[in-house]
C-alpha cells in the first residue's frame, strides 16, 4: 500500500529534504527544518503521487487517504495541544500547495481553516483576544470562499472598503471586534447569495474542500502558464501541506514576514526582507499594507519612520538571524524564508532556494565560493545560464533627461520602455501584434502571469519588494517597479494620474527597476557593463567546459560583440546576408538576370572585392580563431523584387526591362523554396558562384594574415548536401580556387571543407559523406523542419497545443527534439567518426544557444556549439554545466 501522508514537527519528521520529488519543495524543506530542530509548526504533507492519482481517477481519493489524514491530524493536535474540530480547544490549520519546483503564487492557499461560528469564540477565549479571533474568521471566510467556492474576492474587498470609508478607517488594523462581527455576517450573506449554500461550518468538510482545491489548482490557468514558461512538466503534480496555524495577528508582539539571507537583486551579503506587526502572511505578499524593514540598516537606507524588526522585536530578531545563518550554511545557497512571530515566539513556515536576478546570482555564487561555503565548480552550477540574458541588455543612459512621474520600489533591475497597458489579456494581444508594452496594475496577482510575460516591464502602485509582482518579475528577468503609491490608476477610464499628468493606454513610459523611477516617454538606453563577478565565474566555467562556443556572425559588429563575450571563433557566417546592401544587391540581381555563364561571371567579378573585404575583416577580428563560412544557401528568388512597384524601380536602376525581371522571377518561383533550388544545388547548377566565394575566402585570408601576423583557419561549409557526389563536385571547385590563390600570392592558406547536415538523408549517409567532408556542422533549424515535416514559419498555430498537451516536450525549434532530430545527430556523429576518426562536429542552428540543447550536444560529444553573439555567455556557462553534469554522472 502506498504511503500518501508524511508528518513533521517537534524536532523530527518522516520525510527529509532529499524527498523533494515526493513531498514537493515546501514539504521537503519543512521536514528538513523540523529534523534540524528549528521551530516549525507541526503538520503533514500529502504527496505529489496522490496528485497524480487524483487526476487519473476523476478527482477522487484512494480509500486509505482519509484514515491517514485523520491520524496525521491527531499527530498535529498532540504536539500543538489542541484538537481539530473541537469546540472548546480547536486546532486551526493552513492548507498550502507545494510543487517540487518553486511556483510562487501560482497555486492556492487557505489559512485559519477550522474556524466556524462556535470555534471563533473558543479561539477568542483561549487567546484572550476577541478582535484577533474575528479578524481571523473574516480572513478565513474570504480566502476559503475564493479558493474553494470560487467566489471572487472583490465581493469581500468591496464590502470592507465601503465599511472603512463609512467609519472613517484607513487600515484594517483600525477595525475592532464589533466591526469584524458585522463584516463576518455580511461575508456569509455574500457566500449564501453567490454559492446558493451557507458557509460550511464543519471543519472536516472545510479541510477536504481545501485539499481538493489545492490539488485542482495544479491545473488552473495561471499554473499551466507558469509551467509552460518555466518548462515544468505537468506530470510532476503538487503536494498539499497541512500545518498547525500560528498567528502573526495577535497584537503588537506578533508579526509575519518574508526574508532572504542575501539581497536577491544585488547579491549583497545582507539580510533582506520585510515584515508586518499584527498581520498574516498574505498582507506582506499581496502588498495590502506597506511593510516594514527587518534590519535597522535597511530601515535607515529606505528612510522609513516605521520601526524595524531589529528594534521592535529584538529577541525574535536575534533568533531569526541565527536561524537564517544556519539555513544558508545547511542548504549552501541563498534562502527565501517565510516566518511568523506569535506573541514573541518565532516560527519558521518555509524555506527554499531564493529566486534572484542574474546579477545577484553571479555575486552570490562567486562570494559563496570565495567564502568556502561551496566549490568553484558548484558556483558554476548555481547560475541559470538563461538568466545571463538579463545582464546583456540595456539600462538607462545616466546622461538622459529624466521626466520623473513617480518613484516606487526597485523591485527587479533593468529598464524598459513601452506603451501603457492596464490589462494582461491586452498585453498579450499587443505583444503578438509587435508592440512593446509596460503592464501597469494596482497590484498583480497570479492571474497576470501571461501579461507579465508579454510585457517589457511591470509597474504596480501597491506591494513591497517581496510582493507577487516583484518575485515573479525577478524570476522572469524583467524590470519591475512596485509600490509606486503616488500613482492613481483608473482601470475603467484606462488612465493613470501621476505628478499632475494624466497618461492613457498607449502612452509611452519608461520604468527603471534599479532605482524605482517611473519616467515619462521613452528614455535613451546604454549597453550594459558586465560585473567583475561575471568575468570571474565565466573564467571558472571556461576551465571546466569541454565544448568550444562559437558565434553565428557575418557582420564585423556581430563578430566584435561575440569576441568580447568570449566566442571561440565563428561557427556560421551566412554569406547571403552580405548581399543585400547597396551595390551588392544590384550585382547579385545582374548575376541572376544574366543569360549565360559569361554574364554571370561579369556580375560575380563585381561582387568578388566586396566579399573578399568582408571575409578579411571577419578573419582579422577573430585573429587566429576558426571561421566557418557557408556558401550561398537561400533560393535565388529571394534576391529579386516582388511587387510591381519594386520591379519597375529595380528595372529602371539596372537599365533592364521590367518584363525580363518578372519573367526571371516566375522562372525561379517555387512552391516550397526551403526544399527547392538552394544550397549546394545552386553550386552544382552555377559553379561559378561557389568559385567566386571560395576565391574571396582565400584572398581575404591572405590579406588578414598579413595584417594580423596570425594564421587564418578557414572552414568552408557546403550547405544542404544529401550525397557525397554533390560535395565532391563542389569541393573540387573550392580546392581549385585555393590552388589558384596560392599560385598568385605565394601564400598557402590552411583550410578544411565540410558540410552542413540538415537533411535526414545526409545524417543517415554521414559515413559515406565523411570520406570527403572534413567537418560536419548540424543545421538543426532545417534538420528539425525536414525530420518533423514542420515549417518553422507556420508552426506557431499548432505547436502551442502540442506542447501544452504533452505531445511534444517543448517547441522543437527552441529545444532540440532529442528522440527524433537528436537521434539523427547521434547517428551522423557516430557514422562520421567511424569513417574519419576525430571528425570535427558542431551545431549552428538556434539550438546552439539553448541550455537544454547544449546539454544534449555534450552528451553526443560534439566539439562546439555556435549561437548568436548575445547568447555566447549563456552557451559558455551551459557548456560548463553540461560538462560538470556529465562528469558527475560518470562518477556517480
Amino acid at each position: 500500500m502506498s504511503k500518501w501522508v508524511y508528518t513533521f514537527g517537534d524536532g523530527k519528521a518522516e520525510g527529509t529534504g532529499e524527498m523533494r520529488n515526493l513531498l514537493g519543495g515546501k514539504g521537503a524543506n519543512l521536514a528538513e527544518m523540523a529534523n534540524l530542530g528549528l521551530p516549525v509548526p507541526p503538520g503533514f504533507t500529502i504527496t505529489t503521487e496522490l496528485c497524480t492519482w487524483f487526476y487519473a481517477n476523476g478527482k477522487t481519493y484512494p480509500a486509505e487517504l482519509k484514515p491517514a489524514v485523520e491520524d496525521a491530524l491527531a499527530h498535529i493536535g498532540k504536539i500543538a495541544g489542541r484538537t481539530f474540530g473541537d469546540n472548546t480547544n480547536p486546532l486551526l490549520v493552513s492548507v498550502r500547495s507545494g510543487a517540487r519546483a518553486s511556483m510562487p503564487g501560482m497555486m492556492d492557499t487557505v489559512l485559519n481553516l477550522g474556524l466556524n461560528d462556535v470555534t471563533v469564540d473558543a479561539i477568542a477565549k483561549n487567546a484572550g483576544d476577541t478582535r484577533f479571533a474575528w479578524d481571523s474568521y473574516r480572513r478565513f471566510i474570504q480566502m476559503y470562499s475564493n479558493v474553494v467556492l470560487d467566489i471572487d474576492h472583490h465581493n469581500f474587498e468591496d464590502l470592507l472598503d465601503e465599511y472603512k470609508d463609512r467609519k472613517g478607517f484607513t487600515l484594517d488594523t483600525d477595525l475592532g471586534e464589533a466591526d469584524w462581527r458585522v463584516l463576518v455576517g455580511q461575508y456569509k450573506e455574500v457566500v449564501a447569495r453567490e454559492s446558493g449554500n451557507p458557509f460550511p461550518q464543519d471543519p472536516r468538510e472545510q479541510l477536504w474542500g481545501a485539499i481538493g482545491a489545492v490539488f485542482s489548482s495544479w491545473m488552473n490557468q495561471r499554473a499551466i502558464t507558469y509551467r509552460r514558461l518555466n518548462s515544468i512538466p505537468e506530470s510532476w503534480g503538487t503536494a498539499v501541506n497541512v500545518q498547525a496555524m500560528v498567528f502573526g495577528n495577535m497584537g503588537d508582539t506578533s508579526a509575519t514576514g518574508v526574508a532572504f539571507t542575501r539581497n536577491p537583486s544585488t547579491g549583497e551579503n545582507e539580510l533582506y526582507g520585510e515584515f508586518l506587526i499584527n498581520a498574516q502572511g498574505e498582507d506582506v505578499v499581496a502588498g495590502i499594507r506597506t511593510p516594514q524593514n527587518i534590519t535597522e540598516v535597511a530601515r535607515k537606507a529606505a528612510g522609513s519612520d516605521k520601526p524595524s524588526m531589529e528594534t521592535a522585536l529584538p529577541e525574535c530578531y536575534n533568533e531569526f538571524v541565527r536561524v537564517t545563518q544556519l539555513l544558508e550554511k545547511h542548504y549552501r545557497d541563498m534562502q527565501d524564508m517565510e516566518f511568523t512571530v506569535e506573541r514573541g515566539k518565532l516560527w519558521m513556515l518555509q524555506t527554499r532556494n531564493g529566486k534572484r536576478t542574474a546579477k545577484a546570482a553571479l555575486r552570490i555564487a562567486v562570494d559563496m565560493a570565495n567564502e568556502g561555503l561551496i566549490t568553484r565548480d558548484e558556483a558554476v552550477g548555481k547560475v541559470e545560464p538563461a538568466a545571463l540574458d538579463q545582464l546583456l541588455h540595456p539600462t538607462i543612459d545616466p546622461k538622459a533627461k529624466r521626466d520623473i512621474l513617480a518613484t516606487g520600489l526597485p523591485a527587479s533591475p533593468g529598464a524598459a520602455s513601452g506603451e501603457i497597458v492596464f490589462n494582461s489579456d491586452e498585453a498579450e494581444t499587443l505583444k503578438a501584434a509587435g508592440h512593446k508594452v509596460i503592464l501597469v496594475r494596482v497590484e498583480t496577482s497570479p492571474e497576470d502571469i501571461h501579461g507579465m510575460h508579454a510585457s517589457q516591464g511591470i509597474l504596480t502602485t501597491r506591494g513591497g519588494m517581496t510582493s507577487h509582482a516583484a518575485v515573479v518579475a525577478r524570476g522572469m528577468g524583467k524590470p519591475c517597479v512596485s509600490g509606486a503609491g503616488s500613482i492613481r490608476v483608473d482601470y475603467n477610464k484606462g488612465e493613470l494620474v501621476a505628478a499632475g499628468k494624466v497618461l492613457r493606454k498607449g502612452d509611452i513610459i519608461t520604468i527603471d527597476g534599479s532605482t524605482g523611477q517611473v519616467l515619462n516617454g521613452a528614455v535613451p538606453m546604454l549597453e550594459p557593463e558586465l560585473s567583475g563577478e561575471f568575468a570571474t565565474l565565466m573564467g571558472w566555467a571556461d576551465k571546466v567546459r569541454r565544448m568550444k562556443v562559437r558565434t553565428n556572425a557575418e557582420t564585423p559588429a556581430d563578430a566584435r560583440v561575440a569576441r568580447n563575450f568570449g566566442a571561440d571563433g565563428i561557427g556560421l557566417c551566412r554569406t547571403e546576408h552580405m548581399f543585400f546592401e547597396g551595390d551588392r544587391i544590384v550585382a547579385v540581381r545582374e548575376m541572376i538576370l544574366a543569360d549565360d555563364e559569361k554574364g554571370r561571371r561579369a556580375a560575380l567579378a563585381k561582387l568578388l572585392p566586396m566579399q573578399r573585404q568582408d571575409f578579411a575583416e571577419l578573419f582579422e577580428i577573430m585573429s587566429g580563431l576558426p571561421v566557418t563560412i557557408r556558401l550561398l544557401d537561400p533560393p535565388l528568388h529571394e534576391f529579386l523584387p516582388h511587387t510591381e512597384e519594386e520591379i519597375d524601380e529595380v528595372a529602371k536602376a539596372m537599365n533592364t526591362s521590367a518584363e525580363k525581371l518578372k519573367r526571371r522571377a516566375v522562372e525561379l518561383h517555387e512552391f516550397n523554396p526551403m526544399l527547392g533550388f538552394r544550397g549546394v544545388r545552386i553550386a552544382i547548377a552555377y559553379p561559378e558562384i561557389a568559385e567566386m566565394q571560395a576565391r574571396a575566402i582565400f584572398e581575404g585570408a591572405v590579406e588578414a594574415s598579413k595584417k594580423t601576423g596570425q594564421p587564418v583557419t578557414a572552414e568552408v561549409m557546403v550547405p544542404l548536401v544529401m550525397t557525397k557526389a554533390e560535395l565532391d563536385l563542389t569541393k573540387a571547385r573550392i580546392d581549385a580556387m585555393a590552388e589558384a590563390v596560392e599560385k598568385e600570392t605565394g601564400v598557402k592558406v590552411p583550410y578544411i571543407v565540410g558540410t552542413m547536415i540538415e537533411l535526414p538523408r545526409a545524417a543517415l549517409r554521414a559515413g559515406e559523406i565523411a570520406e570527403s567532408a572534413e567537418f560536419f556542422s548540424f543545421g538543426t533549424n532545417d534538420l528539425t523542419q525536414t525530420a518533423l515535416g514542420i515549417s518553422r514559419d507556420d508552426a506557431a498555430s499548432f505547436l502551442g497545443p502540442y506542447t501544452t498537451k504533452g505531445i511534444l516536450a517543448a517547441d522543437p525549434f527552441v529545444t532540440i527534439d532529442q528522440e527524433g532530430v537528436g537521434e539523427l545527430v547521434q547517428i551522423a556523429a557516430e557514422r562520421g567518426n567511424k569513417t574519419r576518426p576525430g571528425i570535427k562536429l558542431g551545431i549552428c542552428g538556434e539550438h546552439g544557444g539553448d541550455p537544454a540543447s547544449i546539454q544534449f550536444c555534450e552528451k553526443v560529444g560534439l566539439d562546439y556549439v555556435s549561437c548568436s553573439p548575445y547568447r555566447v555567455p549563456i552557451a559558455r556557462l551551459a557548456a560548463a554545466q553540461a560538462a560538470l553534469g556529465k562528469a558527475a554522472a560518470s562518477t556517480a
